[in-house]
C-alpha cells in the first residue's frame, strides 16, 4: 500500500543527506559520549543570540496576558517591523527601500517558497550555480518549477557564459546564494554586474522577465574584508531574500523577509502576489514573537570574531592533514575535495573516526564534502587526528 506519492518516495530516498548525517551523529553521541564525536553536519549556529533577545523575551512574557498579544497581524508583518526593516535594509543594500516593497516571512525558506508560488508556472526553470543548497530543488518543485544547476568555475565563482547558455524560453528565475552554502564563495560586484547585464539581454523582448533572486542568510558573515554587493541596484527584476537565523542565532524562530528592487516597474503586483502566497501556502504570517525580537535586535549580531577563529582553526586542521580545499570567503562552511572519487566511501571511513560531514552529492557535486564549522573550536581541534587517519585510509 502506497502512503505517499512516487515523487515523495524519491525525495525521501535521496533528499535528506544533511539530516541523515545529523541524526547519525546523535546516535554516536549517545553511544560514545558528546566529547567523542566531531559533528560538522548541520549548519545550526551554536552561539547565543545577542543579550537584547533575552531582554525582549522577558518583556513579552509580561505582556502575555493582554488581549491579542500574539494574535494575527497583516499577512506581510507588523507595519512597525516592516518600516524598521526597510530603513535597515536601505543602508545595507545601498538603495532606498520602502516598507511596501518587503514582507516578513517564515524564514528565508518561506520567502523562497512564496516567491516561487507567485511567479512559477509548471515547467518553468530555475537556474542556479552548482553546487547549491539542496532544498532549492524541492522549493522549485513545490510550485511546479524545475531546478537547472549550472557548473561554476574551478574556484566556485559564477560562470556567466555557462549560465547564459543554459537559458531557454522556460527560464523564469536565476537563483544565487552569496555568501554561498556549501562553498563559502562570495560573488564580487564585477561578477554580479556581468550577471545583471546578461539577464538584461536575455529578458529583452520577453513578456515575462527573468528574475534574479539573491538568497542572503549569510550576508553578515564575510571574511578578510570581502564585500557582499547588493543585486537590487544592478538589475530591476531582482529580489533579495534573507533571514535572521544566522546573524542573530535564531534559526528556530523562523523570521525572514523578501524585498523587491525599488527599480522594478509595477512591483506592487509582485508584492501583492508574494503576500497572497504567504497566506495560501499556510504560513499566514511570520511568527509574532520573532518579529518582536527582530524589531528590538535590528542592527545587532553575534560575535563574528568567533567564526573567524573557527575558520582559521578548520583551515589549519585540513591543511595539516593534507586536504585540498578553497578557503571560504564567507558563511561557516568548508567544501573540500574528497580524497576518494566516491566521497561516500571516504565519509564512511571518516565516520568510523567519529567525524561527521555531508557528502557533496547532497549539494549536486559528488567528489566533495561539506563541513559546517558552527561548532566549538575545541571540537574542530579535536577532529584533527580523525581527519589525518581517514585521509591515509
Amino acid at each position: 500500500m502506497k502512503l505517499v506519492t512516487e515523487q515523495m518516495e524519491q525525495f525521501l530516498s535521496g533528499g535528506a543527506w544533511i539530516r541523515k548525517i545529523f541524526e547519525h551523529g546523535l546516535e554516536l553521541k549517545k553511544q560514545y559520549g558528546e566529547d567523542a564525536v566531531c559533528d560538522f553536519s548541520l549548519g545550526n549556529p551554536d552561539l547565543p543570540p545577542p543579550a537584547v533577545v533575552g531582554e525582549c523575551l522577558a518583556e513579552l512574557a509580561e505582556q502575555a496576558d493582554k488581549p491579542f498579544a500574539f494574535g494575527y497581524m497583516p499577512n506581510p508583518g507588523y507595519p512597525a517591523v516592516r518600516a524598521a526593516l526597510a530603513e535597515h535594509l536601505s543602508k545595507e543594500q545601498g538603495i532606498a527601500i520602502a516598507a511596501e516593497d518587503l514582507l516578513l516571512t517564515c524564514g528565508a525558506a518561506g520567502g523562497i517558497n512564496c516567491f516561487f508560488r507567485a511567479v512559477l508556472t509548471p515547467g518553468d526553470e530555475v537556474i542556479c550555480p552548482n553546487p547549491y543548497f539542496v532544498e532549492y530543488g524541492f522549493y522549485a518543485g513545490n510550485s511546479g518549477g524545475i531546478l537547472k544547476p549550472v557548473p561554476t568555475k574551478p574556484d566556485f565563482d559564477l560562470d556567466i557564459a555557462a549560465m547564459e547558455a543554459a537559458i531557454t524560453p522556460r527560464t523564469r528565475v536565476v537563483l544565487i546564494n552569496s555568501p554561498n552554502n556549501p562553498t563559502g564563495m562570495v560573488y564580487s560586484k564585477e561578477t554580479l554586474t556581468e550577471l545583471a547585464a546578461m539577464l538584461t539581454r536575455a529578458s529583452a523582448g520577453r513578456e515575462r522577465p527573468i528574475y534574479l533572486l539573491a538568497d542572503e542568510p549569510y550576508r553578515f558573515l564575510a571574511y578578510d574584508g570581502a564585500e557582499v554587493p547588493s543585486v537590487l541596484p544592478l538589475y530591476p527584476y531582482s529580489l533579495v531574500i534573507g533571514s535572521f537565523s544566522k546573524n542573530l542565532s535564531l534559526p528556530g524562530e523562523r523570521v525572514g523577509y523578501v524585498v523587491v528592487s525599488p527599480l522594478m516597474e509595477g512591483r506592487a503586483q509582485l508584492v501583492a502576489g508574494l503576500v497572497f502566497a504567504n497566506r495560501i501556502l499556510g504560513f499566514v504570517n511570520a511568527p509574532a514573537v520573532g518579529q518582536a525580537l527582530l524589531l528590538r535586535a535590528l542592527g545587532q549580531e553575534v560575535d563574528r570574531g568567533i567564526y573567524e577563529r573557527r575558520r582559521a582553526a578548520m583551515a589549519g586542521v585540513l591543511t595539516r592533514a593534507g586536504y585540498e580545499f578553497i578557503m571560504p570567503r564567507g558563511a561557516f562552511y568548508f567544501f573540500p575535495k574528497s580524497p576518494d572519487a566516491d566521497e561516500l566511501v571516504f565519509l564512511d571511513r571518516l565516520a568510523k573516526e567519529r567525524v561527521l560531514a555531508v557528502p557533496g552529492r547532497g549539494f549536486g557535486m559528488p567528489g566533495y564534502f561539506r563541513l559546517a564549522f558552527c561548532v566549538d573550536e575545541a571540537v574542530i581541534n579535536r577532529s584533527e587526528a580523525g581527519f589525518a587517519r581517514a585521509i591515509r585510509g
